[in-house]
């Protein structure tokens, strides 16, 4: 039988982190074609709102019902408003171990929230779904990704060489693809002691499962 995320949805002071929604589409596609995003992540450009719909209806369900992840918004707390997108995926049940990606509107970015996101994730996956392990990459020009990294705690295990595309304008405004390496964050349990008193600011967290 194969393991699978539960619908949830995890509370912080200023966020809420719930399964994607219909809702969500015209901004999930206005965040989806911001130049970082185009840049950083494989996502098709342009991103319009019927990808979007695929995305919500088809691709989210479907990973986290096979058991490779879990797609999360995030919003805040007190607006409703789509502050970004929290990713699990290569999830391996036996080994406890995911991989955490995460994407964030330019609009509230420099605010902490991909910070704050991504730690409340975390503490949820080790507290309530007891995994040993969470994993993430992070292209080696991309200094914002890699601050969020190490402010949650993570170790740096080393660079997957030449293992990464990102992306450049070309002079005629399309994108062209640029090889470049990962370097390999991994955070553990015993890793959460120091980020938790770094951002206590952000109140913890509260899951609820079985959202609907």
């Amino acid at each position: 039988m194969t393991s699978t995320f539960p619908n949830i949805s995890i509370s912080t002071e200023r966020l809420v982190l719930r399964p994607l929604d219909e809702d969500d589409a015209p901004a999930l596609a206005e965040m989806m074609n911001d130049e970082q995003v185009a840049a950083w992540t494989d996502v098709p450009q342009p991103f319009g709102e019927d990808r979007a719909r695929i995305w919500i209806r088809q691709h989210a369900p479907a990973e986290r019902a096979a058991g490779r992840g879990l797609d999360l918004a995030v919003t805040e707390f007190l607006t409703q408003r789509l502050v970004g997108i929290v990713q699990l995926g290569r999830t391996d049940w036996h080994i406890r171990s995911t991989e955490l990606s995460y994407v964030i509107a330019p609009w509230a970015r420099g605010e902490g929230y991909a910070s704050e996101a991504a730690l409340a994730t975390a503490q949820w996956l080790f507290r309530d779904q007891k995994f040993e392990r969470l994993e993430l990459r992070t292209a080696a020009d991309n200094a914002a990704s890699q601050q969020v990294a190490q402010k949650i705690g993570c170790i740096s295990e080393g660079v997957l060489r030449n293992a990464c595309i990102a992306h450049v304008r070309a002079e005629d405004g399309a994108w062209t693809d640029v090889r470049t390496d990962f370097i390999v964050w991994s955070l553990l349990p015993e890793d959460l002691d120091g980020a938790d008193g770094e951002l206590a600011d952000t109140g913890g967290f509260t899951s609820f499962a079985d959202w609907n």
